[in-house]
């Protein structure tokens, strides 16, 4: 959400914010509308006096026994009540009307994320590793799969497209992968686990940006509650309608969940594989952080999905995204793209995103700062939200998968995962 006093005092510097990600002025008609309501507004403040004064005076009327006038002014607040009923609807319909409109516009770029119109013109940053040298054909995850227990076959039976079961040492790995990201990201990254609720409400995925624009993408339930596309909603939202207190934050949390997409925009995009499904399992990080502080919080958090990677040995490179390729949400986005050998090709694996108070005004979510300018301790400032995938297990599984298959299909597990195993070295095929 915009706030629309920066819009008044700036509509150019607006304008052209949104033009580097691509979108026509805004600015004139978000003010043009935020003054009609000012104006309704006013008009009800001054009826509002009016009949309090006109009120008041009936008293002194009747006190002075002027029956006449008594009766004209009790006329007039009659008449003044309806029209003060009709400028209140107005101004609550105008407000309305603003409110929607900014809340369909993405949040601004930050000034150091560079411009273009899709991920062509997104910008390497780094990268760790190399990618291995086989002394065969690697296979693609796909392929190889499904002699170790990843079963496409039988989950089209149960639940059709973008579904898979996951069968044996198969799914053992699936959940060693989980929870050693979870292990790591409250035990060495300093993240507070949760185990959020699965179902939010609209006001939820209102507030980080999810609805109303991107309902397609979501499952919705019969009882009017929504399949968390990603645990982002259900974290940043425990800050909903809150005042913190400065020295409560930074606030860091993590789970490890089940995430749900109708992936309704990306229609014969990786149709094959776990690349792309309907459920998937992702260990999310959201970071609540005082503004001046989530610029360093930005760099921390993609750190530390880069330590996930680093300690499972596997190759990968930072990318800074380009204005027509960053979330809805988003002020400024690292994505992490994994080096996939069966696929030969870099893809990604997690995407840090600052929001800045984006998300926060939507929601709500404020805190006291210790020192303001009006003094210490007084006012409030909205937070700033961070979100990032601590990662992505499915696609770590697809990684895992294709960079450590050996030539006759079986896979190694990493070191890293071995106690998480049992005892399990390698996934052998059936």
């Amino acid at each position: 959400m915009h706030d629309i006093r920066s819009i008044r005092e700036n509509p150019d510097a607006f304008d052209a914010a949104l033009a580097r990600r691509g979108l026509d002025s805004h600015a004139s008609v978000l003010l043009a509308s935020d003054a009609a309501y000012r104006a309704a507004t006013t008009e009800a403040q001054e009826v509002q006096a009016r009949r309090n004064e006109a009120s008041k005076a009936i008293g002194q009327a009747k006190a002075s026994k002027d029956e006449a006038g008594a009766r004209a002014l009790m006329d007039e607040v009659a008449g003044l009540k309806d029209r003060l009923a009709e400028l209140e609807e107005r101004s609550r319909a105008l407000s309305a009307q603003r409110d929607d409109a900014l809340a369909a516009i993405p949040n601004l770029p930050a000034p150091d994320v560079p411009q273009g119109a899709d991920e062509s013109a997104n910008v390497e940053v780094s990268r760790w590793g190399s990618p291995r040298d086989f002394a065969f054909e690697p296979q693609d995850h796909a392929d190889l799969g499904p002699r170790l227990g990843l079963d496409f076959e039988t989950a089209v039976a149960i639940s059709g497209a973008r579904f898979a079961l996951l069968r044996g040492p198969m799914a053992r790995l699936n959940r060693a992968l989980g929870q050693f990201m979870l292990d790591r990201q409250t035990g060495e990254q300093g993240y507070s686990e949760c185990a959020p609720p699965l179902l939010v409400r609209d006001e939820a995925l209102f507030g980080t940006g999810q609805l109303p624009k991107f309902a397609e993408d979501l499952f919705h339930t019969t009882d009017g509650k929504w399949l968390i596309p990603t645990a982002e909603v259900s974290l940043t939202n425990i800050v909903r309608e809150s005042i913190l207190a400065d020295a409560d934050l930074p606030l860091r949390f993590t789970a490890l969940t089940p995430c749900f997409r109708s992936e309704a925009g990306a229609a014969g995009k990786d149709t094959k594989g776990l690349i792309r499904q309907h459920q998937f399992d992702k260990v999310e990080l959201v970071s609540i952080v005082r503004p001046e502080d989530s610029d360093a919080e930005h760099e921390r958090m993609t750190g530390a999905a880069e330590a996930i990677l680093q300690a499972l040995e596997l190759p990968y490179r930072k990318m800074l995204l380009c204005t027509g390729d960053m979330g809805f949400a988003a002020t400024k986005t690292y994505d992490l793209e994994v080096w996939l050998p069966g696929q030969d090709a870099y893809r990604e694996i997690s995407s840090c995103s600052n929001c800045g108070d984006f998300q926060a005004r939507r929601m709500n979510a404020r805190y006291r700062p210790a020192n303001t300018d009006k003094g210490s301790g007084k006012g409030t400032a909205f937070v700033h939200t961070l979100n990032g995938s601590g990662l992505a297990v499915g696609r770590t599984l697809v990684a895992v998968l294709e960079n450590y298959q050996q030539a006759d299909g079986s896979v190694a597990v990493p070191d890293a995962l071995r106690p998480y195993m049992g005892g399990i070295e390698r996934l052998d095929p059936a």
